[in-house]
């Protein structure tokens, strides 16, 4: 492993790479401890608080706990995430879209820029929200958390953070351009690692004042390694077609006449289709926060964390929202199309449409088992937090809580980002980050990162 190391800063290019990106990640957080103008930290903290345990804590994780303190990237990366998530959707049903994306380089950088006018746009609606919904707030001991509030604050809002998302997206797009890994995704892991070594001094504190035993402590250590392990296997995980290709004689040269494979990812939607699924099941419980109505209310306490309505309907839409994404990014009408252009083809399997059959049922069985992975990855912080509230169903919910073990109706009572959604993403990049660098250490006729194993891509 240190020979490894060494050899990466060996290598003036790569050295320089992981140094800037370091720097701007550095920049980044350095950011996140600006406050917004006009609000109260008291008051705000205190309101966070009263927060912990709910959806809103949930969101909080992804940006970098900044929306907690209001900073000027409270909004995190989330609207760039969204407005691409959006004009990959209309690459669907708009053909000048659909043509940008077929054009090439040219026709990414065009939609690129639509991307970054997307971002500008949300943010804007956003920022305007977040300004209305922090004036009618207050803290639980009744101090407003705006105590100047009006027109001046809602500009002034509108202006810090949308200016602090897109200065985000330049950071990640300056990352992915001229350092090592995916910028967006460097961010995110940034914001959700820099959270866990608070996670661990708030368990051991539980470990000294009582609260949890030895026993729970090593019981968490030993799910999180089986989780880390789970989604390692998984996300490393294929399902490889056979695919030959016909020779063919050009001149005086032979081409085709070898055999490869297709690989079709299990997890092809990565950590998309939950994102959908958590900022749809969020929207009755931030009805209810903005509109004080007796049957909103009603409706959120349905959608609350453990609650049997929310996980049914979140387990549902991860499952539904992940082949839709899939269905989306992956086209098997026209993956047979190029392989019938290059003279390949899958043996047994006519080319054509009985190809493009054939590759999308493969991709139908191999997506159901990615969804129910995505749906046991993302229940899980819910579970280590509150349980499943069994006592809330009809009927056989009573003899339900009474015969259930305690820790599965009430939780284990610890934070959810040792497990779950957060070490997904987390375990996620670092493959991926490694990936790179593996790459860039084998071109260079370096020993892999990993002499005894095989990260994704290496050959």
């Amino acid at each position: 492993m240190l020979d490894s190391i060494r050899n990466i800063f060996s290598i003036p290019d790569l050295r320089r790479r992981i140094i800037f990106t370091l720097l701007l990640l550095a920049v980044y957080r350095i950011g996140a401890q600006i406050p917004n103008p006009g609000i109260s930290a008291d008051a705000l903290a205190e309101f966070w608080q009263s927060q912990k345990g709910t959806i809103l804590g949930f969101v909080d994780l992804f940006s970098g706990r900044n929306m907690s303190r209001m900073t000027i990237f409270a909004l995190g990366i989330m609207p760039y995430i969204s407005a691409s998530i959006i004009l990959q959707l209309l690459q669907v049903v708009w053909p000048y879209l659909e043509r940008l994306s077929k054009e090439g380089e040219l026709g990414r950088q065009k939609i690129t820029q639509y991307t970054r006018y997307g971002t500008i746009i949300i943010c804007v609606i956003q920022a305007f929200g977040i300004s209305i919904f922090l004036e009618a707030l207050k803290s639980p001991g009744g101090a407003p958390i705006v105590p100047n509030p009006g027109i001046g604050f809602k500009f002034l809002t509108i202006l810090t953070l949308t200016t602090g998302t897109v200065f985000i997206m330049w950071l990640g797009e300056q990352i992915s351009e001229r350092g090592i890994g995916n910028g967006i995704s460097l961010i995110i892991f940034a914001g959700i690692v820099v959270d866990l070594p608070r996670g661990m001094q708030s368990i051991f504190s539980s470990l000294r004042s009582g609260d949890m035993t030895p026993l729970r402590l090593i019981f968490l250590v030993v799910l999180m390694i089986v989780v880390i392990a789970v989604i390692v296997f998984v996300e490393r995980g294929q399902r490889r077609i056979p695919v030959s290709y016909a020779k063919r004689v050009v001149g005086r040269k032979i081409y085709g006449g070898q055999s490869t494979h297709l690989p079709l990812r299990v997890n092809t939607g990565g950590v998309i289709p939950i994102i959908f699924a958590a900022s749809v099941i969020t929207i009755p419980s931030t009805l209810a926060q903005l509109v004080k109505v007796p049957f909103f209310q009603a409706i959120a306490q349905q959608f609350g964390l453990g609650m049997p309505l929310y996980n049914l309907l979140y387990i549902a839409s991860i499952i539904f929202f992940t082949y839709f994404y899939v269905s989306i990014i992956f086209n098997p009408a026209d993956v047979a199309d190029n392989l019938r252009k290059y003279g390949g083809f899958i043996p047994g399997i006519r080319p054509g449409k009985n190809t493009a059959d054939f590759i999308d049922g493969v991709l139908s069985r191999i997506t159901l088992v990615g969804a129910i992975y995505l749906a046991a990855v993302a229940i899980l912080p819910e579970f280590l937090m509150t349980g499943f509230k069994v006592h809330t169903l009809p009927v056989i919910g009573s003899f339900l809580e009474a015969n259930l073990p305690r820790w599965f109706t009430q939780g284990l009572n610890v934070n959810f980002y040792f497990g779950g959604t957060s070490i997904l993403i987390v375990v996620g990049v670092a493959m991926d980050t490694l990936q790179q660098i593996e790459a860039q250490l084998v071109m260079r006729h370096y020993d892999g990162f990993m002499r005894r194993g095989r990260l994704k891509g290496r050959r």
